[in-house]
């Protein structure tokens, strides 16, 4: 047996571990542990821990070794926020740029609102869990410790609409939102519509008491399911982008806030159903531009059904091919964009060249956003304050916060 020393974390959370002139990535280890186990195609599928990090702890959720929801459960809190805080310095490092991470919000076990579970239909009945690691079976769950309460109680009813309208050869997609007013689902890979079918899913979610069940495109409403932003409430598309957990929603509105507060008028850029727009026209008056129809038209609605906000129109232009160039930009005074992971390089050349003087730049990818800091900086700006905003417990995900003036 191979021993190995585990050197550093890759991207995706496994360790990097090295023997002689060998190089593999081995799951579930901590940089400085030794290891013993084989490589095959550049990694070693079930390392043993011979030297154990001090970091390391005991995983909490009894699916750990076999869900691949969370990777980076047998490390220390203390461990993955360091980590990830240096993930998003280094991207900056391999581009010139020297910025250090001031803060990391964690969002408390048990929060995330939204997520995205997989079913897939069996001789007994049905699974509904996230995938295995590495792998397109479902681990059918039991417990997380990720998600909200109200979703892991939903999971016998989802089983059962698993078994209702999925079939033995597919996958379903179950998009499950947490909202005041009750469970939002989209569901996707589900059967054809029928009159049986669409009886037994009504049946289903009067039942369960759903808020709102969308089967491919057709909705089932029985409430609104309604979500704040700011003193708005809006309705979003079925299945519809949203910040995983509420926790991170305030800590990445409250470094937007900080960046751009004062302005009188300001662009959204990517701006969804209104995360970030909603709640600063509070005090700006805001321009928000989305590519996709259905959040932009959920944004609309709810700004105008709230009280006492300052202007906000809406324009659909995919910002990728089609930026706001910089005399677009001349008339506001800050930006706010939040791209999805390919990031914003066409914004980013178009918002370095323009005359605003502020930007609050959120971000899920480091290297994609590294790549735009690089341009904002040769454009002349400068990043100041830098969060980590940590949704994604236990997981190498990483998202970001960043403050640019000139």
């Amino acid at each position: 047996m191979t021993l190995w020393q585990v050197e550093r974390l890759g991207r995706r959370g496994d360790g990097v571990a090295v023997a002689a002139e060998a190089r593999a990535l081995a799951p579930l280890t901590l940089p400085g542990e030794q290891i013993e186990g084989e490589a095959a195609e550049g990694r070693i599928a079930s390392p043993r821990i011979v030297t154990p990090s001090p970091d390391r702890v005991r995983a909490p959720c009894p699916h750990y070794r076999a869900c691949g929801g969370c990777s980076l459960m047998h490390a220390s809190d203390g461990f993955v926020a360091g980590w990830k805080a240096g993930v998003v310095e280094q991207a900056l490092a391999a581009q010139g740029l020297c910025a250090s991470v001031a803060a990391v919000r964690t969002s408390p076990p048990r929060s995330r609102r939204r997520a995205v579970l997989s079913g897939r239909r069996t001789k007994k009945g049905a699974l509904v869990g996230f995938h295995a690691r590495a792998s397109d079976v479902v681990v059918d769950m039991a417990e997380c410790l990720v998600i909200r309460p109200a979703i892991l109680a939903a999971v016998p009813d989802l089983r059962r609409l698993v078994a209702l309208g999925g079939s033995r050869a597919g996958e379903l997609s179950l998009a499950v939102t947490e909202t005041p007013a009750g469970l939002d689902i989209a569901v996707r890979g589900g059967k054809p519509m029928t009159p049986d079918l669409l009886a037994g899913l009504s049946a289903l979610a009067e039942a369960a008491d759903w808020a709102r069940l969308d089967w491919d495109g057709q909705a089932l409403l029985r409430r609104p399911p309604a979500l704040a932003m700011g003193r708005a409430q809006v309705v979003p598309p079925p299945g519809g982008f949203l910040q995983a957990t509420i926790q991170g929603q305030a800590a990445l509105l409250a470094a937007v806030r900080r960046a751009v507060g004062g302005a009188a008028r300001i662009a959204d850029l990517y701006a969804g159903a209104g995360t970030f727009a909603l709640p600063l026209a509070e005090a700006a008056e805001i321009h928000a531009v989305e590519g996709l129809a259905a959040p932009l038209a959920a944004l609309d609605a709810g700004w105008r059904a709230a009280p006492g906000l300052r202007r906000v129109t809406t324009q659909q232009r995919d910002l990728s091919r089609r930026p706001l160039l910089a005399d677009e930009l001349a008339r506001f005074d800050a930006a706010v964009i939040d791209p999805p992971r390919a990031g914003a390089e066409a914004q980013a050349r178009a918002l370095a060249a323009s005359a605003v003087q502020s930007v609050a730049w959120v971000a899920c990818d480091p290297v994609t956003f590294a790549r735009d800091a690089r341009i904002m900086a040769g454009g002349g700006w400068r990043i100041g304050r830098l969060e980590v905003v940590d949704q994604f417990r236990w997981s190498p995900h990483v998202e970001l916060a960043a403050h640019f003036t000139r």
